[in-house]
């Protein structure tokens, strides 16, 4: 027991809420696409906004990410460490902390965002207080500026809370970890072509990459992808080789970003 020094009161500090907020992505017909919920609750009703919500007194961070997934989308994430799951899996981490004292009207939230990395995904199925959910290009819902905004018909409404500042957020490190962790295979299939992988890395940059200095350049790259010894023809043409992730988390050297 600790002597000499005051007790404590916790009602001398102000109580204040805590939520996850996901930035789910994932690509679909070769765009990067985040994963949008609209708020069928207020505040902010009617407006789109990233999946999420209150942490439970009993879990923690990560265990209420995966849950707040679930049940607001209908998909299945886990950490990295964890065990594959029956259905579709997904990279799980966290993104950054957000403390606005006024990011909330209705009281103090701190929010702890996740980032969600996955294959091509299904159409999602809106749940908890969520009225329906949509994958949108992320193309879409940046400007110029790094905002986020949704559009219905000729109106233009900013994502709710502070959520257009964490997709962004969400959006660069995705951008920025593929350059030198193998974090780009999160988004392929267990076994995938060299193809695949190229557009994968194109659709998250946002750049057109040159097919052969991508391959030389993945294939040369020690522990990133391993030869299943199998072929494929479903991108049509010729059969190209299978491949699947290696053991190598961080890649030596980098892939680079090209500048545009």
């Amino acid at each position: 027991m600790i002597t000499g020094m005051p007790p404590y009161d916790p009602s001398a500090f102000p109580p204040f809420a805590v939520t996850v907020d996901l930035v789910v992505l994932t690509v679909r017909r070769h765009a990067l696409c985040a994963l949008a919920v609209r708020r069928g609750e207020p505040p902010f009703q009617g407006r789109w906004a990233l999946p999420g919500g209150f942490v439970r007194a009993d879990e923690d961070l990560a265990e209420a990410a995966a849950r707040e997934l679930v049940e607001e989308t209908g998909l299945h994430a886990y950490p990295p460490e964890g065990s594959p799951p029956p259905a579709y899996g997904a990279h799980l981490e966290q993104l950054a902390t957000y403390g606005d004292p006024k990011r909330d009207p209705r009281m103090r939230v701190v929010s702890v965002a996740h980032l969600v990395l996955a294959p091509d995904l299904p159409a999602p199925r809106a749940g908890g207080d969520a009225h329906s959910a949509r994958w949108a290009p992320v193309e879409s819902l940046l400007d110029q500026e790094g905002s986020a905004h949704t559009r219905e018909g000729d109106l233009t409404a900013p994502l709710a809370f502070d959520h257009a500042r964490i997709l962004a957020d969400g959006v660069e490190r995705a951008r920025s970890k593929i350059e030198y962790s193998s974090l780009a295979t999160a988004f392929c299939p267990q076994e995938f072509t060299v193809g695949e992988l190229r557009r994968v890395y194109e659709a998250v940059w946002g750049v057109a990459l040159d097919p052969r200095n991508f391959h030389r350049k993945v294939t040369g790259t020690p522990g990133f992808l391993v030869p299943t010894g199998g072929t494929t023809t479903r991108q049509g043409g010729r059969p190209a080789q299978l491949f699947r992730a290696g053991g190598a988390t961080l890649l030596n050297p980098p892939m680079l970003r090209p500048e545009v």
